[in-house]
Protein backbone atom coordinates (compact mmCIF):
# COMPACT_ATOMS: atom_id res chain seq x y z
CA UNK A 1 0.00 0.00 0.00
CA UNK A 2 1.56 3.40 -0.90
CA UNK A 3 2.71 5.60 1.71
CA UNK A 4 1.59 8.65 0.04
CA UNK A 5 -2.02 8.90 1.03
CA UNK A 6 -3.71 7.71 3.72
CA UNK A 7 -2.18 4.42 5.56
CA UNK A 8 -4.51 2.26 6.95
CA UNK A 9 -3.70 -0.66 9.63
CA UNK A 10 -5.77 -3.03 10.69
CA UNK A 11 -4.77 -4.97 13.25
CA UNK A 12 -6.39 -8.08 14.50
CA UNK A 13 -6.15 -9.61 18.03
CA UNK A 14 -7.38 -13.13 18.84
CA UNK A 15 -6.87 -14.76 21.98
CA UNK A 16 -8.27 -18.33 22.92
CA UNK A 17 -10.42 -18.35 19.52
CA UNK A 18 -12.48 -15.32 20.21
CA UNK A 19 -12.12 -12.18 18.01
CA UNK A 20 -11.49 -8.92 20.21
CA UNK A 21 -12.14 -6.65 17.87
CA UNK A 22 -10.42 -5.07 15.41
CA UNK A 23 -8.38 -1.62 15.77
CA UNK A 24 -7.91 0.89 12.84
CA UNK A 25 -5.62 4.19 13.22
CA UNK A 26 -5.66 6.39 10.63
CA UNK A 27 -2.33 8.76 10.12
CA UNK A 28 -1.95 11.95 8.53
CA UNK A 29 0.23 12.41 4.75
CA UNK A 30 3.57 10.91 6.14
CA UNK A 31 5.11 11.43 2.47
CA UNK A 32 7.02 14.06 3.60
CA UNK A 33 9.10 11.40 5.60
CA UNK A 34 11.25 9.75 3.48
CA UNK A 35 11.96 7.09 6.05
CA UNK A 36 8.88 6.34 7.62
CA UNK A 37 8.33 3.46 5.31
CA UNK A 38 11.81 1.84 6.31
CA UNK A 39 10.21 2.28 9.79
CA UNK A 40 7.41 0.54 9.79
CA UNK A 41 8.65 -2.45 7.24
CA UNK A 42 11.21 -3.09 10.56
CA UNK A 43 8.57 -3.28 12.91
CA UNK A 44 6.87 -6.81 14.43
CA UNK A 45 2.79 -6.27 14.52
CA UNK A 46 2.71 -6.37 18.21
CA UNK A 47 5.07 -3.74 18.31
CA UNK A 48 2.76 -2.02 15.83
CA UNK A 49 -0.29 -2.54 18.75
CA UNK A 50 1.61 -1.31 21.14
CA UNK A 51 2.91 1.65 19.84
CA UNK A 52 -0.15 2.89 18.48
CA UNK A 53 -2.26 2.35 21.77
CA UNK A 54 0.88 4.55 23.80
CA UNK A 55 0.23 7.52 21.34
CA UNK A 56 -3.41 7.45 21.83
CA UNK A 57 -2.83 7.14 25.41
CA UNK A 58 -0.21 10.29 25.03
CA UNK A 59 -2.77 11.74 22.87
CA UNK A 60 -5.56 11.78 25.36
CA UNK A 61 -3.47 13.45 28.22
CA UNK A 62 -2.36 16.25 26.26
CA UNK A 63 -6.13 16.71 25.84
CA UNK A 64 -6.65 16.64 29.58
CA UNK A 65 -3.77 19.03 29.42
CA UNK A 66 -5.19 21.32 27.06
CA UNK A 67 -8.77 21.35 29.26
CA UNK A 68 -7.38 21.84 32.42
CA UNK A 69 -5.30 24.70 30.96
CA UNK A 70 -8.19 26.66 29.83
CA UNK A 71 -10.38 25.63 32.89
CA UNK A 72 -7.62 27.64 35.07
CA UNK A 73 -8.04 30.74 33.01
CA UNK A 74 -11.73 30.64 33.28
CA UNK A 75 -11.37 30.37 37.04
CA UNK A 76 -8.95 33.30 37.48
CA UNK A 77 -11.10 35.53 35.48
CA UNK A 78 -14.13 34.60 37.70
CA UNK A 79 -12.37 34.77 40.89
CA UNK A 80 -10.85 38.32 39.70
CA UNK A 81 -15.03 39.16 38.98
CA UNK A 82 -15.74 38.08 42.54
CA UNK A 83 -12.68 40.05 44.27
CA UNK A 84 -14.33 43.15 42.11
CA UNK A 85 -17.79 42.64 43.02
CA UNK A 86 -16.53 42.08 46.95
CA UNK A 87 -14.72 44.85 46.61
CA UNK A 88 -17.81 46.85 46.26
CA UNK A 89 -19.83 45.39 48.22
CA UNK A 90 -16.68 46.18 51.25
CA UNK A 91 -16.71 50.23 49.56
CA UNK A 92 -21.11 50.20 50.09
CA UNK A 93 -20.49 48.84 53.07
CA UNK A 94 -17.75 51.65 54.37
CA UNK A 95 -19.70 54.71 53.98
CA UNK A 96 -23.32 53.12 54.74
CA UNK A 97 -25.47 53.38 51.74
CA UNK A 98 -28.49 52.55 52.39
CA UNK A 99 -31.04 51.76 49.03
CA UNK A 100 -32.26 55.42 49.16
CA UNK A 101 -30.16 58.13 49.24
CA UNK A 102 -31.84 61.55 50.83
CA UNK A 103 -31.23 65.06 48.57
CA UNK A 104 -28.32 66.22 47.48
CA UNK A 105 -28.05 68.78 50.70
CA UNK A 106 -28.96 65.83 53.09
CA UNK A 107 -26.13 63.93 51.37
CA UNK A 108 -23.36 66.71 52.18
CA UNK A 109 -24.15 67.42 55.29
CA UNK A 110 -24.43 63.60 56.38
CA UNK A 111 -21.25 62.43 54.89
CA UNK A 112 -20.21 65.95 56.21
CA UNK A 113 -17.58 67.21 53.37
CA UNK A 114 -17.57 70.63 51.81
CA UNK A 115 -16.59 71.34 48.31
CA UNK A 116 -15.50 74.53 47.04
CA UNK A 117 -16.81 74.43 43.81
CA UNK A 118 -20.21 73.08 43.99
CA UNK A 119 -21.04 69.36 44.46
CA UNK A 120 -20.57 67.55 41.74
CA UNK A 121 -21.45 63.32 41.83
CA UNK A 122 -20.36 60.68 40.17
CA UNK A 123 -22.74 57.11 39.54
CA UNK A 124 -21.31 53.90 40.77
CA UNK A 125 -22.39 51.13 38.36
CA UNK A 126 -24.14 48.25 40.13
CA UNK A 127 -22.82 44.92 39.88
CA UNK A 128 -24.04 42.61 37.21
CA UNK A 129 -25.17 39.85 39.20
CA UNK A 130 -27.83 38.44 40.82
CA UNK A 131 -26.23 38.44 44.05
CA UNK A 132 -25.74 42.25 43.91
CA UNK A 133 -28.31 43.58 42.20
CA UNK A 134 -29.87 46.81 43.76
CA UNK A 135 -33.47 48.42 43.25
CA UNK A 136 -32.00 52.04 42.75
CA UNK A 137 -28.99 53.76 40.95
CA UNK A 138 -26.45 54.66 43.68
CA UNK A 139 -24.45 58.31 43.77
CA UNK A 140 -21.49 59.19 46.02
CA UNK A 141 -20.03 62.48 46.47
CA UNK A 142 -16.61 63.06 44.67
CA UNK A 143 -15.45 64.08 48.19
CA UNK A 144 -16.90 61.77 50.12
CA UNK A 145 -14.16 59.40 48.41
CA UNK A 146 -11.51 58.60 50.63
CA UNK A 147 -8.96 61.25 50.58
CA UNK A 148 -5.75 61.85 48.61
CA UNK A 149 -2.67 63.38 49.86
CA UNK A 150 -2.63 66.90 48.93
CA UNK A 151 0.14 67.60 46.29
CA UNK A 152 2.34 70.45 46.81
CA UNK A 153 4.12 73.25 44.02
CA UNK A 154 6.49 74.11 46.85
CA UNK A 155 8.98 72.39 48.74
CA UNK A 156 7.47 71.18 52.17
CA UNK A 157 10.26 70.00 54.80
CA UNK A 158 8.05 69.47 58.48
CA UNK A 159 10.45 69.70 61.10
CA UNK A 160 10.48 70.52 64.70
CA UNK A 161 9.85 73.80 63.56
CA UNK A 162 6.78 73.01 61.24
CA UNK A 163 5.05 70.87 63.80
CA UNK A 164 5.54 74.24 66.40
CA UNK A 165 3.64 76.50 64.10
CA UNK A 166 1.25 74.36 63.24
CA UNK A 167 0.08 73.77 66.81
CA UNK A 168 0.07 77.67 67.56
CA UNK A 169 -2.22 77.63 64.19
CA UNK A 170 -4.58 74.64 66.24
CA UNK A 171 -4.41 76.68 70.13
CA UNK A 172 -2.86 79.90 70.52
CA UNK A 173 -4.42 81.87 67.04
CA UNK A 174 -7.35 79.57 66.28
CA UNK A 175 -9.76 81.99 65.93
CA UNK A 176 -7.92 83.60 64.26
CA UNK A 177 -6.75 81.30 61.65
CA UNK A 178 -10.68 79.53 61.51
CA UNK A 179 -11.33 84.04 60.43
CA UNK A 180 -8.13 83.79 57.65
CA UNK A 181 -9.00 80.43 56.55
CA UNK A 182 -12.71 81.48 55.85
CA UNK A 183 -11.65 84.24 54.09
CA UNK A 184 -9.49 82.55 52.15
CA UNK A 185 -11.79 81.48 49.80
CA UNK A 186 -12.53 84.96 48.60
CA UNK A 187 -9.67 85.24 47.33
CA UNK A 188 -7.18 82.38 47.15
CA UNK A 189 -9.14 81.03 43.50
CA UNK A 190 -8.07 84.74 41.47
CA UNK A 191 -4.83 84.95 43.30
CA UNK A 192 -3.85 81.66 42.07
CA UNK A 193 -4.93 82.27 39.11
CA UNK A 194 -2.50 85.55 38.67
CA UNK A 195 0.34 83.05 40.67
CA UNK A 196 0.06 80.94 37.46
CA UNK A 197 -0.04 83.57 34.84
CA UNK A 198 3.33 84.95 36.16
CA UNK A 199 5.02 80.84 36.16
CA UNK A 200 5.12 80.76 39.49
CA UNK A 201 4.41 78.25 42.03
CA UNK A 202 0.45 78.82 43.17
CA UNK A 203 1.31 77.40 46.52
CA UNK A 204 2.85 80.95 47.27
CA UNK A 205 -0.33 82.19 47.67
CA UNK A 206 -0.87 81.05 51.36
CA UNK A 207 2.09 83.45 52.18
CA UNK A 208 -0.79 86.18 52.02
CA UNK A 209 -2.78 84.36 54.67
CA UNK A 210 0.20 84.82 57.12
CA UNK A 211 1.22 88.30 55.85
CA UNK A 212 -2.17 89.56 56.41
CA UNK A 213 -5.13 86.83 56.74
CA UNK A 214 -6.15 87.70 53.01
CA UNK A 215 -7.44 91.67 54.36
CA UNK A 216 -6.85 94.15 51.72
CA UNK A 217 -6.51 96.43 54.81
CA UNK A 218 -4.40 94.89 56.95
CA UNK A 219 -1.91 97.65 58.52
CA UNK A 220 1.56 96.62 59.83
CA UNK A 221 3.71 98.52 62.60
CA UNK A 222 6.17 98.71 59.86
CA UNK A 223 3.65 100.35 57.30
CA UNK A 224 3.18 97.65 55.37
CA UNK A 225 -0.38 97.68 53.78
CA UNK A 226 -2.83 95.35 51.73
CA UNK A 227 -2.54 91.60 51.56
CA UNK A 228 0.50 91.49 50.79
CA UNK A 229 1.69 93.74 53.05
CA UNK A 230 4.03 96.21 50.40
CA UNK A 231 6.09 99.04 52.26
CA UNK A 232 5.41 101.92 50.15
CA UNK A 233 8.88 102.05 48.62
CA UNK A 234 8.97 98.59 47.01
CA UNK A 235 5.31 98.68 46.13
CA UNK A 236 6.31 101.80 43.84
CA UNK A 237 9.01 99.52 42.76
CA UNK A 238 6.79 97.03 41.03
CA UNK A 239 4.64 99.13 40.07
CA UNK A 240 1.62 99.71 43.12
CA UNK A 241 0.35 103.70 43.13
CA UNK A 242 0.32 105.30 46.15
CA UNK A 243 -0.50 108.67 47.06
CA UNK A 244 -3.70 110.86 48.35
CA UNK A 245 -6.34 109.42 46.25
CA UNK A 246 -5.56 105.97 45.77
CA UNK A 247 -3.33 102.79 47.47
CA UNK A 248 -2.95 99.91 45.13
CA UNK A 249 -1.31 97.94 47.90
CA UNK A 250 -4.83 97.35 48.73
CA UNK A 251 -6.31 96.04 45.80
CA UNK A 252 -6.16 92.45 45.81
CA UNK A 253 -5.08 91.72 42.04
CA UNK A 254 -2.85 94.35 41.36
CA UNK A 255 -0.91 93.68 44.48
CA UNK A 256 -1.22 89.77 43.86
CA UNK A 257 0.67 90.70 40.08
CA UNK A 258 3.36 92.91 41.78
CA UNK A 259 4.32 90.25 44.83
CA UNK A 260 4.66 88.06 41.87
CA UNK A 261 7.03 89.57 40.30
CA UNK A 262 9.36 90.74 43.30
CA UNK A 263 8.81 86.55 44.38
CA UNK A 264 10.43 85.59 40.87
CA UNK A 265 13.22 88.36 40.76
CA UNK A 266 14.10 86.67 44.57
CA UNK A 267 13.93 83.07 43.06
CA UNK A 268 16.14 83.89 40.41
CA UNK A 269 18.41 85.67 42.82
CA UNK A 270 18.79 82.79 45.29
CA UNK A 271 17.28 80.04 43.67
CA UNK A 272 15.66 78.69 46.53
CA UNK A 273 12.00 79.04 47.55
CA UNK A 274 12.71 79.20 51.16
CA UNK A 275 15.55 81.85 51.04
CA UNK A 276 13.08 84.07 48.33
CA UNK A 277 10.45 84.19 51.41
CA UNK A 278 13.18 85.06 53.84
CA UNK A 279 14.24 87.62 51.45
CA UNK A 280 10.00 88.73 50.79
CA UNK A 281 10.10 89.67 54.76
CA UNK A 282 13.51 91.09 55.77
CA UNK A 283 14.69 92.48 52.20
CA UNK A 284 17.18 90.25 49.76
CA UNK A 285 20.17 92.62 50.88
CA UNK A 286 19.30 90.98 54.66
CA UNK A 287 19.44 87.49 53.67
CA UNK A 288 23.03 88.03 51.03
CA UNK A 289 24.94 89.45 54.17
CA UNK A 290 23.41 86.43 56.22
CA UNK A 291 24.39 83.78 53.52
CA UNK A 292 28.09 85.72 53.05
CA UNK A 293 28.56 85.82 57.14
CA UNK A 294 27.83 82.29 57.56
CA UNK A 295 29.27 80.90 54.08
CA UNK A 296 25.85 78.91 53.74
CA UNK A 297 23.24 78.79 51.40
CA UNK A 298 21.15 76.42 53.07
CA UNK A 299 17.72 78.28 55.29
CA UNK A 300 17.89 76.15 58.47
CA UNK A 301 21.31 76.43 58.90
CA UNK A 302 20.72 80.74 59.17
CA UNK A 303 18.11 80.03 61.55
CA UNK A 304 20.39 78.48 64.18
CA UNK A 305 22.85 82.15 63.96
CA UNK A 306 21.38 85.44 65.73
CA UNK A 307 21.67 87.63 63.08
CA UNK A 308 18.09 87.61 61.67
CA UNK A 309 15.51 88.43 63.07
CA UNK A 310 12.83 85.60 64.69
CA UNK A 311 10.02 87.34 62.66
CA UNK A 312 12.35 86.17 59.70
CA UNK A 313 13.69 82.53 61.24
CA UNK A 314 9.53 81.94 61.83
CA UNK A 315 8.63 82.96 58.40
CA UNK A 316 9.30 79.84 56.31
CA UNK A 317 7.96 77.71 58.88
CA UNK A 318 4.95 79.97 58.81
CA UNK A 319 4.59 79.70 55.44
CA UNK A 320 5.20 75.59 55.22
CA UNK A 321 2.26 74.89 58.12
CA UNK A 322 0.16 77.49 56.77
CA UNK A 323 0.05 75.81 53.47
CA UNK A 324 -0.31 72.09 54.57
CA UNK A 325 -3.21 73.11 57.44
CA UNK A 326 -4.89 74.99 54.75
CA UNK A 327 -5.00 71.98 52.06
CA UNK A 328 -6.19 69.81 54.35
CA UNK A 329 -7.80 71.54 57.24
CA UNK A 330 -9.85 68.61 58.80
CA UNK A 331 -6.88 66.74 59.07
CA UNK A 332 -5.57 69.28 61.81
CA UNK A 333 -8.88 69.76 63.83
CA UNK A 334 -10.35 72.68 61.48
CA UNK A 335 -14.00 71.75 60.53
CA UNK A 336 -17.07 73.50 59.71
CA UNK A 337 -14.90 76.33 58.01
CA UNK A 338 -17.24 78.68 56.05
CA UNK A 339 -15.52 80.05 52.88
CA UNK A 340 -16.43 83.27 51.23
CA UNK A 341 -17.58 83.07 47.86
CA UNK A 342 -14.95 83.88 45.83
CA UNK A 343 -14.60 87.22 44.25
CA UNK A 344 -16.39 87.59 40.64
CA UNK A 345 -16.37 90.82 38.80
CA UNK A 346 -16.24 92.82 35.70
CA UNK A 347 -13.99 96.15 35.09
CA UNK A 348 -15.28 98.96 33.44
CA UNK A 349 -14.01 102.79 32.61
CA UNK A 350 -15.35 105.81 33.86
CA UNK A 351 -13.85 109.79 33.81
CA UNK A 352 -11.77 111.21 36.57
CA UNK A 353 -13.09 112.05 39.83
CA UNK A 354 -16.40 109.81 39.84
CA UNK A 355 -18.04 109.29 42.91
CA UNK A 356 -18.09 105.71 44.39
CA UNK A 357 -21.87 106.28 44.93
CA UNK A 358 -22.41 107.08 41.71
CA UNK A 359 -21.08 103.98 40.35
CA UNK A 360 -23.05 102.14 43.04
CA UNK A 361 -26.35 103.42 42.19
CA UNK A 362 -25.80 102.82 38.79
CA UNK A 363 -24.91 98.94 39.11
CA UNK A 364 -28.31 99.22 41.60
CA UNK A 365 -26.35 97.98 44.43
CA UNK A 366 -24.92 99.44 47.82
CA UNK A 367 -22.09 101.50 48.23
CA UNK A 368 -20.45 98.79 50.54
CA UNK A 369 -20.06 95.81 47.54
CA UNK A 370 -18.25 99.11 44.97
CA UNK A 371 -15.78 99.27 47.93
CA UNK A 372 -15.23 95.89 49.21
CA UNK A 373 -14.17 95.36 45.13
CA UNK A 374 -12.26 98.35 45.08
CA UNK A 375 -10.52 99.05 48.68
CA UNK A 376 -7.66 100.71 46.85
CA UNK A 377 -10.00 104.02 46.74
CA UNK A 378 -8.99 106.65 49.71
CA UNK A 379 -11.40 108.83 49.12
CA UNK A 380 -14.36 107.83 47.90
CA UNK A 381 -13.77 109.14 44.00
CA UNK A 382 -11.52 108.28 41.21
CA UNK A 383 -8.63 110.07 40.86
CA UNK A 384 -7.85 113.08 39.02
CA UNK A 385 -6.09 112.98 35.32
CA UNK A 386 -6.89 109.56 34.70
CA UNK A 387 -9.95 110.27 32.31
CA UNK A 388 -10.67 106.37 31.85
CA UNK A 389 -10.00 104.62 34.95
CA UNK A 390 -10.80 101.19 35.43
CA UNK A 391 -12.71 100.16 38.06
CA UNK A 392 -14.26 96.56 39.06
CA UNK A 393 -18.47 96.33 39.41
CA UNK A 394 -19.91 92.50 39.88
CA UNK A 395 -19.87 89.99 37.95
CA UNK A 396 -22.89 90.22 35.07
CA UNK A 397 -23.77 93.92 35.90
CA UNK A 398 -21.94 95.78 33.15
CA UNK A 399 -24.53 96.06 30.89
CA UNK A 400 -27.10 97.48 33.75
CA UNK A 401 -24.39 99.81 34.49
CA UNK A 402 -23.91 100.90 31.26
CA UNK A 403 -27.53 101.73 30.81
CA UNK A 404 -28.08 103.73 34.10
CA UNK A 405 -24.78 105.31 34.19
CA UNK A 406 -25.47 107.07 30.69
CA UNK A 407 -28.93 107.79 31.58
CA UNK A 408 -27.56 109.65 34.50
CA UNK A 409 -27.72 113.77 34.62
CA UNK A 410 -23.91 115.31 34.90
CA UNK A 411 -22.18 113.57 37.60
CA UNK A 412 -21.57 115.47 41.09
CA UNK A 413 -17.87 114.83 41.35
CA UNK A 414 -15.47 115.38 44.25
CA UNK A 415 -16.00 118.59 46.06
CA UNK A 416 -13.80 121.45 45.80
CA UNK A 417 -13.20 124.70 47.67
CA UNK A 418 -11.55 127.63 45.38
CA UNK A 419 -8.65 129.94 47.18
CA UNK A 420 -7.87 133.05 45.81
CA UNK A 421 -4.20 133.03 46.72
CA UNK A 422 -2.89 136.30 49.27
CA UNK A 423 0.45 137.88 49.40
CA UNK A 424 2.87 136.12 51.19
CA UNK A 425 0.87 132.94 51.30
CA UNK A 426 2.44 129.68 50.21
CA UNK A 427 1.58 126.23 49.34
CA UNK A 428 2.07 124.18 52.55
CA UNK A 429 0.73 126.99 54.80
CA UNK A 430 -2.23 126.84 52.39
CA UNK A 431 -2.47 123.08 52.70
CA UNK A 432 -2.52 123.30 56.25
CA UNK A 433 -5.01 126.16 56.60
CA UNK A 434 -7.63 123.67 54.73
CA UNK A 435 -6.46 120.65 56.77
CA UNK A 436 -5.68 118.33 53.30
CA UNK A 437 -2.56 117.45 52.21
CA UNK A 438 -0.25 119.08 50.34
CA UNK A 439 0.63 116.24 47.65
CA UNK A 440 -3.18 116.50 46.16
CA UNK A 441 -3.50 120.02 46.51
CA UNK A 442 -0.30 119.76 44.15
CA UNK A 443 -1.64 117.38 41.76
CA UNK A 444 -5.34 118.74 41.27
CA UNK A 445 -3.67 122.06 40.43
CA UNK A 446 -0.60 120.86 38.65
CA UNK A 447 1.92 122.58 40.38
CA UNK A 448 5.10 121.52 41.94
CA UNK A 449 7.11 121.88 45.46
CA UNK A 450 8.93 124.85 44.43
CA UNK A 451 6.15 126.42 42.16
CA UNK A 452 6.00 130.02 42.57
CA UNK A 453 2.45 131.68 43.92
CA UNK A 454 1.37 134.90 42.87
CA UNK A 455 -1.27 137.12 44.76
CA UNK A 456 -4.73 136.29 43.21
CA UNK A 457 -4.24 132.97 42.02
CA UNK A 458 -7.37 130.60 42.10
CA UNK A 459 -6.25 127.44 43.80
CA UNK A 460 -8.82 124.20 44.13
CA UNK A 461 -8.85 122.64 47.47
CA UNK A 462 -9.99 118.44 47.36
CA UNK A 463 -12.57 118.50 49.90
CA UNK A 464 -14.25 114.93 50.65
CA UNK A 465 -18.03 115.13 50.38
CA UNK A 466 -17.70 113.02 53.96
CA UNK A 467 -15.63 115.43 55.46
CA UNK A 468 -17.09 118.58 56.24
CA UNK A 469 -13.31 120.62 56.27
CA UNK A 470 -13.76 123.99 56.60
CA UNK A 471 -10.25 126.95 56.74
CA UNK A 472 -8.51 126.91 59.92
CA UNK A 473 -8.87 130.92 60.47
CA UNK A 474 -12.61 131.15 59.60
CA UNK A 475 -13.40 129.02 62.00
CA UNK A 476 -11.66 130.53 65.02
CA UNK A 477 -13.00 133.86 63.65
CA UNK A 478 -16.43 131.94 64.70
CA UNK A 479 -15.38 130.74 67.38
CA UNK A 480 -14.20 134.61 68.31
CA UNK A 481 -17.74 136.17 67.45
CA UNK A 482 -19.63 133.44 69.10
CA UNK A 483 -17.52 134.16 72.53
CA UNK A 484 -17.53 137.76 72.08
CA UNK A 485 -21.55 137.68 70.97
CA UNK A 486 -22.04 135.50 74.28
CA UNK A 487 -20.27 138.07 76.95
CA UNK A 488 -22.42 141.25 75.59
CA UNK A 489 -25.23 139.09 76.93
CA UNK A 490 -24.05 138.86 79.76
Amino acid sequence: MPWHGKCIFTLSLEAKGKRFGALSAHAEDLGSCPWAPLVAACLPTGFRTLLVGRFLLIWRIFLAGILFFFFLICLSKVTAQEEELLDRQQLLEDFSVREKLGSPTERSSSFGSSIEEGSRVAALETPISAEFMFDCNLELLLGDWPKKEPRYDIPIVINGQVEHCIALFQTTIREKFVMWLSRSGKYIPSMRNLLKEQGLPEDLVYMALIESGFDPYAYSRSKAVGPWQFIDRTGKRYGLKVNWWVDERRDPEKSTIAAAKYLKDLYEMFACWYLAAAGYNAGEYKIIRAMKRYRTEDFWTLTKHRYLKRETKNYVPLMIAATIVAKDPEKYGFTGIEYEEPLRFEKVKVPELTDLSHIANACEISLKEIKDLNPEFRRGVTPPHEPEYEIKIPFAKKDLFTRNFEAMQPLEKFQFKSHIVKKGETLRGIASLYRVDLDPLLEINYLKKTSPLSKGMDLLIPISKDEEIKPVAVAQKRNRKARSGSSRGK
